[in-house]
């Protein structure tokens, strides 16, 4: 007979999306630009409907679903301030930061999925355990430079105030090498952590 934790092992994706849904909303409510809001979050709801469509013909670990969910809940927060205006003083104050820096943490968050990936690679049997280390990232930094061309391609054709919030450069001119760099080593620090909790699977062919 299951134990209790077992059960709430297996639910423990549905209880992250509910908790997730409610978060969602609650940022929805009057954001500082409705406008870069619907901006800043399709991607997080093409990301969130996809992870719930996949479900039922693939389910993640518990670690990898919350690895990816970093992301949704800290790219929904800065949808709804904007990522340049999120209150993050006191982390800047902390460290001595003159900028804010909550969007590269987020961008740090990104390469989180490459746990999932390598996830998804290893347990469909489509590659070994290096080649799936290697795909993981090198497909976080093609997502990573996809994206800040979408940025650029929103900033030039929206403009104004909306433009730059999304864009988020805050006066950086290597904002979108830096922003690339963060998604990289994100997608390391996901390597490292599968390896560390999986180690067995470094036998596979």
């Amino acid at each position: 007979m299951p134990s209790v934790f077992s059960k709430l092992s297996l639910r423990y994706p549905f209880w992250l999306a509910a908790i997730f849904l409610v978060f969602f909303l609650a940022m929805g409510v009057e954001p500082v630009s409705r406008q870069v809001w619907w901006a800043e979050n399709i991607p997080v709801i093409i990301v969130f409907a996809g992870l719930v469509i996949s479900y039922p013909w693939f389910r993640f670990s518990n670690t990898a679903y919350s690895l990816m969910a970093v992301w949704l809940f800290w790219h929904t927060i800065g949808g709804h301030y904007t990522f340049a205006g999120v209150p993050f003083d006191w982390f800047s104050h902390a460290f001595g930061f003159e900028r804010n820096h909550f969007d590269r943490i987020g961008h740090f968050s990104v390469g989180f999925y490459a746990y999932g990936i390598i996830e998804w690679l290893l347990r469909r049997k489509l590659c070994g355990p290096v080649l799936a280390s290697l795909f993981g990232v090198l497909a976080i930094m093609a997502v990573a430079a996809a994206y800040e061309i979408i940025e650029w391609w929103y900033a030039v054709v929206e403009g104004g105030e909306a433009g730059l919030a999304f864009l988020g450069s805050q006066g950086d001119i290597w904002d979108a090498q830096k922003d690339m760099l963060a998604d990289t080593l994100g997608a390391i620090t996901a390597v490292g952590l599968f390896w560390g909790s999986r180690p067995h699977l470094r036998r596979l062919p």
